[in-house]
């Protein structure tokens, strides 16, 4: 299971690292062609594109920093940078789709003259070049489980978005004068833009407030513990992920009260192994017999209907 997450974290970050090149050398490009032809649609994805290439580095850096080894200060390692990258990308793209709402209102009110061939080549070749990158990524990378990735694909695909309302709001413009193509454009790219982002910010929030990961069925979880010989039953259950595609478990199960330590090994690992094919990595289970002293919660029972009634108080 390490390996698997090892080797997928290495292919995420050398498509981030192409990825990061080629958006990073065509924003600027678009930078200048926005500037010179005056129009919202280029600027606003040209600005879209700046994000992109912040928001690609910074999940470049966090797999970097992601890969420094665990240590007495940070015993889970720095994995969880990735999800601190990952709500950094969310937040940006709200920001952007808000900042390019409050742009084109500006624009609706007083449409400016706009340099439409200019437009149309370069947000045409912007397109191709958001194209490339997010075929790249998909067929590189993890865009699907990791939130890291996905925050970052999401950057592109939205760009990618923007090229294309850019595009269809130059023809407007240049065979229909409608100059309130380019801020509409924009809009709409706002909207979509600013729905990738609470996705992806809320996801990654759910993986910092230590939420069970999307992937895991706590009921088939608890099935699976409590259909192993020499188990009783569970409580204090907590499933969560350290970051994407590295889901952690602790609990307690009760068992016989002349449970061998041989015999604890041996469940301990068909626990794992059977836990294995349930996105569940990290195991660290609790025995205890059916004497010791649990506390009256919810967590003391691995059921959501209410606490054990048999569930004893701390004194």
């Amino acid at each position: 299971m390490a390996d698997n997450h090892n080797h997928a974290h290495g292919a995420n970050k050398k498509v981030l690292l192409i990825s990061f090149f080629i958006i990073t050398t065509y924003m600027v490009v678009e930078a200048i062609g926005g500037y010179m032809t005056n129009s919202l649609a280029l600027l606003s994805d040209a600005g879209h594109m700046l994000s992109d290439s912040v928001s690609l580095g910074i999940a470049l850096l966090a797999f970097t920093f992601s890969e420094k080894a665990a240590d007495a200060n940070n015993t889970y390692g720095f994995k969880r940078f990735e999800i601190l990258a990952a709500v950094f990308n969310g937040v940006t793209l709200i920001l952007i789709a808000l900042f390019i709402f409050y742009e084109a209102f500006e624009r609706f009110t007083n449409p400016p003259v706009v340099a439409t061939t200019g437009m149309l080549v370069i947000s045409s070749i912007g397109l191709a070049v958001n194209i490339l990158v997010a075929w790249i990524m998909m067929r590189g990378s993890d865009t699907k489980d990791n939130l890291n990735m996905r925050g970052a694909f999401l950057h592109v695909i939205s760009d990618m978005l923007g090229s294309v309302g850019a595009i269809i709001a130059a023809l407007l413009i240049m065979f229909l004068g409608w100059g309130w193509a380019d801020p509409l454009a924009s809009v709409i790219v706002a909207a979509l833009v600013l729905r990738s982002g609470y996705y992806v910010t809320k996801a990654s929030l759910h993986v910092l407030m230590e939420g069970t990961p999307r992937n895991v069925s706590v009921n088939d979880v608890v099935k699976t513990i409590e259909q192993t010989n020499g188990i009783i039953s569970v409580h204090d259950l907590h499933i969560w992920s350290i970051t994407s595609g590295l889901n952690a478990l602790s609990c307690h199960v009760v068992v016989e009260d002349q449970l061998m330590i041989v015999e604890g090994e041996k469940m301990l690992q068909k626990i794992e192994h059977d836990l294995g094919h349930k996105n569940i990595q990290h195991v660290t289970i609790q025995f205890e017999t059916a004497s010791h002293n649990c506390d009256n919660s919810i967590l003391c029972t691995a059921k959501a209907e209410g606490p054990d009634p048999h569930a004893h108080h701390h004194h």
